[in-house]
Formats: structure tokens, C-alpha cells, sequence
């Protein structure tokens, strides 16, 4: 496909309520979006760093940099014929996964709709419908936090995640679980924990949770691989996970029961199929994670997580959760059973409310092929 122009934008979006975890408060987002243009048709891709790179290595500034300046040109003085061509393309770059993302999800949904599929059909995706969970962030109280469960439930999610660190963790397991016994529980500790509290996270066990997500360094399997031994709770790791080869390495150390894959993390759609597949050879069910995305971060994960292995509800939640007024219409909504339909229009699903994308934009660049030198 002819790329004929790619527009980079960042948009400012305020959430509807701050959303704390061991990294520290988000309450707004800095939101990156390439709009790619390609014979008549418009790809939509959204980039997931932070606005610091407490997550990963990439920030909002980082992946602007990265994207307007290497991939960007890359990509427009290419001519890919599908998403998974991307990899190839941006292979000098090391890293910048999240940045990478951003433009090969847009070449998928542009795949898609040239195709006149959904990218759901495109990405090989079988589920018709998604079970929905949700995360909630630290909370200034455990009553507080009970009643943003009650709410959640009340609507239908099918699982709680909690996130947790040391000093909001026992305790607040302990109060939950009394409260609703057998609900889907999970945790997510972001890395926050360390070998000298293994005693601790063992007593984890006592609270029936459908795993810990990554507790120890997020570039670590060995140790996860001790960890695990001594848990009867599954390890989910999600940092450490950036590709399939790590997806096997974890498997074969049994560093993990589970697998989180954001698409994101992984550098996009092409990646995630394949650490989606080595999972699924090897009997390690997955999940779709979130980072505070915007409706078309977030229509991305809902297709990807039609594939046949994602069998755990995923933090795909609808969209009045996070944002006033969402960038897509319509915003994704959770029915009464806790579950996302999937879109069978083609493309992403959703359309992009370019008004209101326009009148949050603070910056935008269009990006153009590098020029050849003789």
C-alpha cells in the first residue's frame, strides 16, 4: 500500500478519576496518535508509554521523537503490503516497542478495511464476544475501595483486579475476600516486590487469587522461576514478557502460569500473534492488559483478544470508566454478563470522532519519507 501521508498528533485527555498503582498517580494522559493515510483509506494507530518511563523504558517524548524522526520515515518511504511487514521495516531500530506499535496497528487497520474485513477476521480471531474485567488502582481507603467494587460487579465484570504493593495488599485481600468470596480475584503488583518478601507474598495463597501479576523485577524470569515454585497462586508476568522468545524462556523456566500481552509491550499486532501462538502450543492461557488507553488503543485490544487463546477476561473495559468523552463512536460498552461484542464492520470498528480528536490535539507533525541520497 501507498503510504500517502502519516500525521502524528499527542491530545491531552483528562480521566474520570485518578488512577494510582506502585508507579505513583496518573490523572491525566498524554495520548500519541498516528493517523495514516493510504489511497483514500484512514489507519488509526495509538501509542501506550506513559508520560514517564516508569513502565517501560519509553515515554510520551520518547515515542514522539522516535516516531517522527526513525519509524515514521521508515514507514512512509516503505510500501507494506500488510501489518506484518512492519518488523522488517523498522528492524534497524532496537526497542521502542510502544513506538513501533503505534504505526503497525494503524497498517493493520488499514489491512483490514482495503480487505473489507474487521481486524478482528484479519488478526485470525474466533470469539464473537470478550470477557471484560477490570483494574482498579490504589484507593485512599479500603472502604472506598469496597464500594468501587460493589459498582463494578453491580455492572457485570466478570473479574477484579487490585492493584497492590507492599502496605495495600494483605489486608485489603482479606477484607475483599470476606466481603465476596467467590469472585474472580486477582493482583497486579507492578514489580513491587522483592526476594525478602516471599514469606509475605506466600501468604498470598490464603485468598484464592487467580494470580499475582509480575511481583518481582520487570525484567526478570529466573527469580519469578524460585517464586513460582514455592506459590500455589499463578505467576502472570506482563513487563518481562516483550516478545516470543521471552513468552518460551518463561514457559520453559516456569516462571509463570499465565501471560499478560499488551500490545504495546510487544511492539504491536504481529508480535502478539506470535506470543498469543507460543502460548497457546504450550498450554499457558493469556489475557489482554490496558494502559489507560483511549478508544482506539482500546478497539485494538478488543480484536486481539478474539484469538482463540485469550480465555481469561482481559482489562478491556468500557470506555465511560475511564474518559468523559471518548475519541470513538460509539465508546465501547460491557453488557450485564460482563462481556464486549465485537464489531464485524471493516477495519478497527469504530469511528474516530475527528472533531473532538482536533480540539484536543496540543501537537501534531506530518511525517515524510526519508530522501534518498545517490
Amino acid at each position: 500500500m501507498k503510504i500517502d501521508a502519516i500525521l502524528l498528533r499527542e491530545l491531552h485527555m483528562p480521566l474520570v478519576r485518578p488512577f494510582e498503582t506502585s508507579f505513583g498517580v496518573t490523572r491525566n494522559r498524554r495520548i500519541l496518535l498516528a493517523e495514516i493515510q493510504s489511497e483514500g483509506l484512514t489507519g488509526w494507530g495509538e501509542c501506550t508509554a506513559g508520560e514517564r518511563p516508569f513502565f517501560s523504558s519509553e515515554s510520551t517524548d520518547s515515542a514522539w521523537q522516535t516516531i517522527t524522526q526513525e519509524l515514521g520515515p521508515m514507514l512512509a518511504s516503505a510500501a507494506p503490503q500488510h501489518g506484518g511487514d512492519c518488523p522488517r521495516i523498522f528492524r534497524q531500530v532496537r526497542g521502542n516497542h510502544m513506538a513501533k506499535a503505534t504505526l503497525e496497528n494503524a497498517i493493520w487497520d488499514l489491512e483490514a478495511q482495503r480487505e473489507g474485513i474487521s481486524l478482528s477476521h484479519l488478526l485470525g480471531g474466533v470469539h464473537e464476544k470478550i470477557p471484560c474485567g477490570v483494574s482498579l488502582g490504589i484507593q485512599p481507603s479500603i472502604p472506598e475501595l469496597m464500594a468501587i467494587i460493589e459498582k463494578e460487579l453491580a455492572a457485570g465484570y466478570q473479574r477484579i483486579k487490585l492493584k497492590c504493593k507492599p502496605g495495600w495488599d494483605v489486608d485489603v485481600f482479606e477484607r475483599v475476600r470476606n466481603r465476596w468470596p467467590e469472585i474472580m480475584l486477582s493482583c497486579d503488583a507492578n514489580s513491587a516486590y522483592r526476594l525478602r518478601d516471599v514469606d509475605h507474598l506466600i501468604s498470598f495463597d490464603a485468598f484464592d487469587l487467580l494470580m499475582i501479576e509480575q511481583p518481582l523485577w520487570h525484567d526478570d524470569f529466573y527469580y519469578h522461576s524460585l517464586l513460582q515454585k514455592r506459590l500455589k497462586t499463578p505467576i502472570c508476568l506482563d513487563e518481562s514478557i516483550r516478545n516470543r522468545r521471552d513468552t518460551l524462556a518463561a514457559i520453559e523456566m516456569e516462571s509463570c502460569r499465565i501471560i499478560n500481552i499488551k500490545l504495546g509491550r510487544v511492539g504491536g499486532f504481529s508480535e502478539a500473534i506470535a506470543v498469543h501462538n507460543a502460548a497457546l502450543e504450550r498450554g499457558i492461557p493469556v489475557w489482554c492488559g490496558g494502559m489507560l488507553e483511549s478508544g482506539i488503543g482500546r478497539a485494538h485490544n478488543i480484536a486481539l483478544a478474539t484469538l482463540e487463546n485469550f480465555t481469561l477476561p482481559g482489562d478491556v473495559s468500557a470506555s465511560a470508566r475511564y474518559w468523559a468523552e471518548e475519541i470513538i463512536e460509539p465508546g465501547v460498552t460491557v453488557s450485564a454478563a460482563g462481556e464486549i461484542a465485537i464489531p464485524d464492520t471493516p477495519g478497527r470498528g469504530y469511528e474516530v470522532r475527528t472533531d473532538l480528536i482536533e480540539r484536543l490535539t496540543v501537537r501534531k507533525e506530518t511525517i515524510r519519507a526519508f530522501e534518498l541520497v545517490s
